[in-house]
């Protein structure tokens, strides 16, 4: 177990609570490395039926830990920064994209730079009323990398995206909440209440279903119609061969309510 993570399974949920909140959870290396290890492990554990990720303290994430280690030392060359960022902070948001079960960010503080980005990759998005969302990376002279460019536009278009990251101010919960990108603000008490309520309903749901719908959406933005309908129909073709889409029938025909096992 990687310092300053606490993971937790209950009722078929991954609990993945970050856990630095004197450095406002940045990610260290290692951090980073345990928190895709576990997604990769919801992933293939047939018990998981979804991901809850969270932070404790005041900040969900403010990011790479620069001072903590988390930028590369010494002399470098030409290729240094782009393999760190393949390898590191790309590998983190493709873990949170491709993970097959549900993840939800509850936001419970600041969520800066790659922070920011993590809460954007998941499927749904709860912020405590307190939470904000920076990207700093132009305060820093630098560009924006964690997938940014690519998320952003996606979720609030080119124009919306260009000015959250030209001047780096911090958003707060309600703005992104208005923009799309955020599904509800809470109050700071009740974040951890409705966080968990919307776990319980994503595990009693149909897992694989939701799986493939997963894949669906998010492959939708970047193909053509004809490519989005051909992979529907292949999603749907795989997904009747499982038990929950049986028992989804089933119920419907018997007008009960369906009793899914993730299967």
């Amino acid at each position: 177990m990687a310092d300053g993570l606490r993971h937790e399974m209950r009722d078929g949920v991954s609990h993945i609570t970050l856990d630095r909140p004197e450095a406002l959870n940045a990610l260290t290396p290692d951090l980073r490395d345990r928190v895709i290890e576990l997604l990769a492990q919801a992933s293939a554990d047939p018990r998981t039926r979804a991901v809850v990720l969270t932070g404790t303290g005041r900040g969900f994430c403010a990011g790479a830990d620069l001072r903590g280690g988390g930028a590369a030392g010494g002399e470098r060359v030409a290729g240094d920064v782009a393999r760190m960022l393949r390898l590191g902070a790309q590998r983190l948001i493709a873990a949170v994209l491709d993970c097959e079960k549900p993840v939800l960010a509850a936001v419970n503080g600041t969520a800066a730079g790659l922070g920011a980005h993590l809460a954007f990759a998941c499927d749904l998005v709860l912020a405590a009323e307190s939470a904000r969302f920076i990207e700093v990376f132009v305060r820093r002279g630098l560009v924006p990398d964690g997938g940014g460019a690519y998320l952003l536009p996606r979720l609030i278009g080119p124009q919306r995206a260009k000015e959250l990251m030209f001047f780096g101010d911090a958003l707060q919960a309600a703005d992104a909440e208005r923009l799309g990108l955020v599904n509800r603000v809470v109050p700071d008490g009740e974040l951890a209440e409705t966080a968990g309520a919307w776990a319980t309903r994503l595990a009693a749901g149909p897992t694989r279903a939701l799986a493939l719908t997963k894949q669906l959406v998010n492959a939708s933005l970047d193909g053509d119609r004809g490519t989005a309908f051909a992979a529907e129909a292949t999603a749907q073709e795989i997904n009747m061969t499982t038990a929950d889409a049986q028992e989804g029938v089933a119920a419907f025909v018997a007008r009960r309510d369906a009793r899914f096992r993730g299967r």
